[in-house]
C-alpha cells in the first residue's frame, strides 16, 4: 500500500526522497525491520492472549527429558509469524505482482489448515488433530492452485541464460542480446554446466504436442513438492527453536537466489535464468525472515510459545512455493536436507517396523525414536545442543546451495 502511495507522490508531486520506494533493497530492509519489531514487541501480547485463552500444549508422554515441563506452554504461535509477515508485505510490496499474490494465498491457506488442526487438538481435546487425509487434500488443493497459476498465468515468464556469461561491465549490451521473455516449464539442475531441465521434455517421446501438455507433468510435481516440504517442516517442529531457526536459514538463502534471478544485470553476469518480476519476492522473504527471527526470541529454549501446525505447515508451504517460483525446487533436497532427513527418518521407522512385525512377529526400529531429532534426545543429547548442531548443518547446506551458482 505504501509503495503505491509513494509512487503517486513521486510521479505527481515530485517530492524528494519518495522515489526510494522503487528500490527492492530499500523496501526489503523496511519489511525486515518492521516484521522483526512486530514479532518481538507484539509477540508477547499474542502469547499472553493465547495463555489467557488456555491455548496450551498437551504433551504426550514419550519418555523424553524435560518433556513434562513443557505441558501448558501456549501453542498456535505461528500466528505471530503470519501476522508479522503479512503486515509488512501488504505495506511494502507491489500487490499486483503475481508471485506476491501467490505467497499471500499460500500463507493464508496453509495457516488456515494448521490453525484448524491446532484448534481441534486444543479445544476439541483430540490429540490427533485434523485427520491426515484432510491435511493432504488441503496441500494438494494449494499445489493445484500454485501449479496452475505458474503454468498458465501470462505474467510468469523467463529469459533463459546464454551459453557464456557476458562481463559485468558490458551488461547493457548483454541485456539487448538476451532472448525475449517466454512461457516455460524450465527449472535449474544444481551442479551441471548447462543446468536447465524442461519438464515438457519428459512428454516428448509420447506426443508431438508435448509443450501443450506439459501441465500434466508440472502441476503434479508442484503438488508433490508443496506436500513434501510442508510435511517436512511440520515434522521438524519438535523441539524449541529447531523449525524456526533452520527455516530462517533456508528462506534467507532462497532470498539470495530470488534477488539474483529477479535482477536482469546480475542474472546475466552469473549466467543464470532471469525471471522477470520475481525480485519482488525478496521483500516478502525479508518480512518472513524477520518474523522467524522475532519468533525465535520466544521459541528458543526454554520456549515461551510453540508455533504449532499453524506455523510449521505455513513455513513449509512458503518455502516450497518460493523454491518453485524461482526455479530452484531441485535444490530443495540440499537446501532443506534437514526437512528431508526428518521426513525420511519417519518413513524408514514406520516401514521397517511394519516389515519386521510381519516377518518376525514383533516390530523393530532403526532409530530410538522418530523424527530424527527425537533419536538424538533419546541418546541423551540436550535439545539445545541438538538445535545448535542442526542450525550449523543448515548453514553448511545453505553455503553449498549458494555455491551452485558458479560451481557447475
Amino acid at each position: 500500500m505504501l509503495y503505491y502511495l509513494f509512487e503517486y507522490l513521486d510521479k505527481t508531486m515530485d517530492i524528494p526522497g519518495t522515489g526510494v520506494f522503487q528500490y527492492i533493497t530499500f523496501r526489503s530492509a523496511l519489511a525486515f525491520v518492521l516484521s522483526l519489531m512486530l514479532s518481538t514487541i507484539y509477540g508477547k501480547k499474542i502469547i499472553n492472549f493465547l495463555r489467557n485463552q488456555q491455548v496450551g500444549e498437551t504433551v504426550r508422554e514419550l519418555g523424553l527429558a524435560g518433556q513434562t515441563q513443557k505441558a501448558g506452554t501456549p501453542t498456535m504461535g505461528g500466528l505471530i509469524i503470519i501476522i508479522a509477515t503479512l503486515i509488512p508485505v501488504l505495506l511494502f510490496t507491489r500487490l499486483d505482482n503475481i508471485y506476491i499474490l501467490l505467497l499471500i494465498v499460500t500463507t493464508l491457506w496453509m495457516g488456515t489448515i494448521g490453525f484448524i488442526d491446532d484448534y481441534i487438538k486444543i479445544f476439541k481435546r483430540d490429540k490427533k488433530g485434523l485427520k491426515g487425509v484432510f491435511k493432504v487434500i488441503g496441500q494438494v488443493g494449494l499445489g493445484m492452485i500454485v501449479g496452475s497459476v505458474l503454468y498458465f498465468h501470462p505474467g510468469v515468464t523467463v529469459r533463459e541464460h546464454t551459453n557464456a556469461a557476458v562481463p559485468f561491465n558490458n551488461s547493457a549490451k548483454a541485456i539487448n542480446e538476451l532472448p525475449s521473455e517466454v512461457k516455460s516449464t524450465t527449472t535449474t539442475i544444481p551442479f551441471t554446466k548447462y543446468n536447465e531441465l524442461d519438464y515438457a521434455q519428459i512428454l516428448k517421446p509420447f506426443t508431438d504436442d508435448y509443450e501443450d501438455w506439459a501441465w500434466l507433468i508440472f502441476i503434479p510435481i508442484v503438488i508433490f513438492i508443496i506436500t513434501a516440504v510442508s510435511n517436512g517442516a511440520n515434522l521438524t517442529d519438535g523441539i524449541d527453536g529447531l523449525a524456526a531457526g533452520t527455516s530462517a536459514i533456508s528462506v534467507l538463502t532462497l532470498g539470495i537466489f530470488t534477488f539474483l534471478s529477479g535482477n536482469i544485470i546480475l542474472s546475466n553476469y552469473l549466467n543464470i535464468m532471469y525471471i522477470p518480476n520475481s525480485g519482488e519476492m525478496t521483500v516478502f522473504i525479508s518480512a518472513f525472515v524477520g518474523a522467524l527471527i522475532g519468533f525465535l526470541w520466544y521459541n528458543s529454549y526454554p520456549a515461551s510459545v510453540f508455533m504449532g501446525d499453524t506455523g510449521s505447515l505455513t513455513i513449509g508451504g512458503i518455502i516450497a512455493v518460493l523454491a518453485i517460483s524461482v526455479r530452484k525446487e531441485l535444490l530443495l533436497p540440499i537446501l532443506c536436507a534437514i526437512f528431508f532427513a526428518e521426513n525420511l527418518s519417519v518413513i524408514i521407522q514406520v516401514a521397517y517396523f511394519k516389515y519386521t512385525k510381519r516377518r518376525f512377529g514383533e516390530g523393530r526400529r532403526v532409530f530410538l525414536m522418530s523424527p530424527l531429532h527425537h533419536h538424538y534426545q533419546k541418546k541423551g543429547y540436550h535439545e539445545s545442543k541438538i538445535v545448535t548442531r542442526f542450525w550449523i548443518v543448515a548453514i553448511m547446506l545453505a553455503i553449498v546451495s549458494i555455491v551452485t551458482l558458479k560451481l557447475r
